[in-house]
C-alpha cells in the first residue's frame, strides 16, 4: 500500500527557510510524478510544485522563484526547499502522487510563518 511520511514543517519567521521531506513506500517511486500541495485554513488545496521522473518541474504562481522541488529516487524521497517565506505560506503541506486513477496523499505537515 502506498504511504507517504512528510517531515520538516514547523514555525519560521518571515523571510526564513524550511525544507520539507516526503518519504514514500509501497510505490516504484522513480516511475511517478511527485508533488507538493498545500491547504490554508478556509481555503482550497492548491498546487505548490510537481516533479516528473525525468526532472521536469512545475510550480504554483505563488511560490515561483522562492520554492524548489527535488527528488532522490535512491531514497524514495521528494523534497521541497522553501525560502523567503511569507505569512501567506502558512498552511498544511501535503505530498501527492497519482497512480492510475487514484490520488495518494500524505498526512500533511504544518508550516507556520509568523514573527
Amino acid at each position: 500500500q502506498v504511504q507517504f511520511v512528510e517531515s520538516g514543517g514547523g514555525l519560521v519567521q518571515p523571510g526564513g527557510s524550511l525544507r520539507l521531506s516526503c518519504a514514500a513506500s509501497g510505490i516504484i517511486f522513480k516511475f511517478y510524478d511527485m508533488g507538493w500541495y498545500r491547504q490554508a485554513p478556509g481555503k482550497q488545496r492548491e498546487l505548490v510544485a510537481t516533479m516528473s521522473p525525468a526532472g521536469s518541474t512545475n510550480y504554483g504562481d505563488a511560490v515561483k522563484g522562492r520554492f524548489t522541488i527535488s527528488r532522490d529516487n535512491a531514497k524514495n524521497t521528494v523534497y521541497l526547499q522553501m525560502s523567503s517565506l511569507k505569512s501567506e505560506d502558512t498552511a498544511v503541506y501535503y505530498c501527492h502522487t497519482i497512480m492510475g486513477n487514484s490520488n495518494y496523499w500524505g498526512q500533511g505537515t504544518q508550516v507556520t510563518v509568523s514573527s
